[in-house]
């Protein structure tokens, strides 16, 4: 019986290749995560309690706001990239105790802004003061939208990262 090593061994080895291709770029994204933290306005300028951020890259407006989040990417269940007329916006949903704290301060602070600063990709290296949506209403309903001064690449590093934290946040759960 003859026996050809060297064709069995080539036979090995481009799934072997395949996988170690494809499983390295699927890796990739597994590791994609993203931090959101969303911060009251602060009318005190009070320097232990509060700080001044720039908001807006172009011509950026300083928000003095409260130095401790009210909502983190801890409180997050679901992320979506929304299509709207002048490009794209974040729509964030909170747990229970999330959309809580969002109706409490966003009722009790009319008139005021929201800073939302956000930080993506795989080692949270890329991140800055994304927006400041003026509170209009009393969020009752736990999602909080909101455009960006962002690219839509890195919107979607951010939702994708915020998707991925959600479902870790889940399974803790």
């Amino acid at each position: 019986m003859s026996f050809y090593g060297r064709r069995f061994n080539l036979y090995l080895l481009l799934p072997v290749a395949l996988v170690l291709v494809c499983g390295c770029a699927t890796h990739k994204k597994d590791k994609q995560l993203a931090a959101l933290r969303i911060h009251i306005e602060s009318h005190g300028n009070l320097a232990d309690s509060s700080q001044t951020v720039p908001v807006m890259r172009d011509q950026p407006v300083l928000v003095t706001i409260a130095s401790e989040p009210i909502l983190s990417e801890a409180n997050i269940i679901a992320a979506t990239l929304l299509e709207t007329p002048g490009g794209c916006a974040v729509e964030v949903k909170f747990d229970e105790s999330g959309a809580w704290t969002l109706e409490q301060f966003s009722a009790s602070n009319p008139g005021r802004h929201f800073a939302i600063f956000g930080q993506w990709g795989e080692k949270l290296k890329e991140g800055r003061w994304l927006a400041a949506p003026l509170i209009s209403h009393h969020i009752a309903n736990g999602i909080l939208a909101f455009t960006a001064d962002a690219s839509r690449e890195e919107l979607q590093q951010l939702v994708l990262g915020l998707k991925r934290v959600a479902k870790q946040n889940a399974k803790a759960k």
